[in-house]
């Protein structure tokens, strides 16, 4: 675990379930990818974590930002934030979120059909605009694909009538998945960018931005690639692809700033074999899915798990939540296995749960209470 949220979780008896990030990291974090590719422009994903002192401390760094809502753009600039450093980038968006973002100066919006393309045009116009294309997830624990981005072929008309539109037609985005650990996810979708940005040049449109999105992994239950390795595939497929002019370039990091950053620190409620002797014990923790845990959907992201027992006999365990809905379980195929003098009272950490975590806790499902937040 690490150090310094271990140190604060021995000094102070926190009420569980709490989640408590470590402030310093996310600085080392931002910095290693900014060193990776200093050429990119970072937009860390507010969604990730929205939590002001992370805001404050992207902030100090000269971050940009990228919003998925009014409410996030707000939060970003009543920390400080320009609005030259906010993109609004969610496809979908109410009219009245960008009537405030354009009342507050934000330029540059994302979109990926002519339905929003319209709204854009009566309610923000003159805006800088990209269109999301759609790219292959494979190699994505949590794949992005089928709500989001379009074809290479309707990209190139959305952008052609941005222009007629009178807006700024000012690039294209993509996302490879989140949690993405195959690096060669980039060549493909930076290939599909390219070939908008050629059709589009001939017709005296001259795109000047990629958004590669986020999806750069942390290491959850398994190893994952280097950034260097993610960074390296990327600049070397944009070179073959853009030659000497390469746009500016767009990273939208959200997992990858805080992700590691963060511990969940969770009382066990129950330990019980269930009145099976050879089966796997279950373990009930006073956190589950609908308390922050909403990416053990499908058992995609597998959280690392310490113990006051570690190092000592284990066995296979069933992980679920406190919560009396049935679907409330974490890890029923995943091979865990912790130690087998773990009982009720005792507590575990879930590590790398600095992303998506306090924003998918549900308000008061079965009455349950959101977790507690500490920044260190």
């Amino acid at each position: 675990m690490n150090p310094k949220i271990s140190q604060f979780l021995n000094a102070n008896q926190l009420t569980t379930p709490c989640l408590v990030v470590d402030i310093d990291r996310i600085e080392q974090n931002y910095r290693q990818l900014h060193h990776a590719i200093p050429s990119a422009d970072i937009y860390y994903a507010v969604k990730a974590n929205p939590a002001l002192p992370i805001l404050n401390k992207l902030i100090t760094l000269n971050s940009f930002f990228d919003a998925a809502s009014w409410e996030e753009i707000h939060s970003c600039l009543s920390a400080g934030a320009k609005p030259s450093q906010i993109s609004f980038g969610n496809t979908i968006k109410k009219v009245s979120a960008i009537q405030a973002a354009y009342q507050a100066n934000i330029e540059l919006y994302a979109f990926d059909t002519l339905e929003e393309l319209q709204k854009l045009t009566q309610h923000a116009p003159g805006a800088k605009v990209y269109c999301r294309l759609a790219v292959d997830n494979m190699g994505a624990d949590w794949p992005l694909s089928g709500k989001f981005g379009t074809t290479t072929e309707h990209a190139i008309k959305l952008l052609l009538e941005a222009k007629k539109a009178g807006l700024y037609p000012y690039g294209v985005s993509f996302h490879v998945g989140s949690q993405q650990t195959d690096p060669h996810a980039y060549i493909h979708a930076i290939e599909k960018s390219a070939v908008v940005f050629n059709a589009l040049a001939t017709q005296d449109i001259y795109l000047e931005m990629i958004n590669l999105g986020g999806g750069f992994p942390i290491q959850y239950h398994k190893d994952v690639p280097e950034i260097s390795q993610f960074t390296t595939t990327i600049q070397n497929s944009l070179t073959h692809y853009f030659g000497d002019t390469i746009p500016r370039i767009i990273l939208e990091p959200g997992r990858y700033i805080v992700g590691n950053a963060g511990v969940v620190s969770t009382e066990i409620i129950q330990s019980s074999q269930r009145g099976k002797a050879n089966g796997p014990r279950w373990i009930y923790l006073d956190i589950g899915r609908f308390g922050g845990l909403a990416e053990t959907e499908g058992e995609a992201i597998r959280y690392p798990i310490t113990t006051m027992y570690d190092g000592s006999t284990t066995g296979p365990v069933i992980l679920a939540g406190p919560s009396c809905d049935g679907v409330d379980v974490l890890y029923q195929k995943t091979n865990y296995h912790l130690p087998l003098q773990l009982t009720a009272g005792d507590r575990v950490a879930l590590l790398n749960t600095g992303a998506y975590v306090s924003t998918y806790c549900s308000t008061c499902f079965n009455g349950f209470t959101p977790l507690e937040e500490y920044y260190i």
